[in-house]
């Protein structure tokens, strides 16, 4: 299983599509990480760009967010990976949170505009 996580610094970036980087954990059989390699972000909203399609391409199937707009949710889901929304803290402390099963999704969507632009599930 690999997993993907909006990074800045050590920590869940609070929205998807402005992170730093993505962190993306290996984790092995018995529900353990493995090893973990960085992905930069492409510049832009995540929702337009390529980076559900490299994520899948590198066989990550589960994304662990903060905030994302229903565009990305779209994205994400249409290149076969599950989102958590509404997470923060340290990002292995997360991603061990999830391997726990202490981790749902939120439900959530942002709707925010940065540069005029919308993120919705209109992208």
């Amino acid at each position: 299983m690999k997993i993907a996580v909006p990074t800045r610094g050590e920590v869940v970036d609070s929205h998807f599509g402005h992170c730093e980087f993505y962190t993306i954990f290996n984790i092995d059989e018995n529900k353990k990480i493995a090893s973990c390699q960085t992905l930069p972000s492409p510049q832009g909203c995540g929702c337009k760009s390529n980076i559900a399609q490299v994520l899948e391409e590198l066989g990550v199937t589960i994304m662990i967010a903060g905030s994302m707009g229903n565009g990305a949710l779209i994205v994400l889901k249409k290149h076969n990976i599950e989102v958590y929304r509404g997470c923060e803290g340290k990002i292995i402390d997360v991603v061990n949170n999830f391997l726990s099963g202490g981790i749902k999704d939120s439900g959530e969507a942002c709707s925010h505009t940065d540069d005029n632009h919308e993120c919705s599930e209109n992208h």
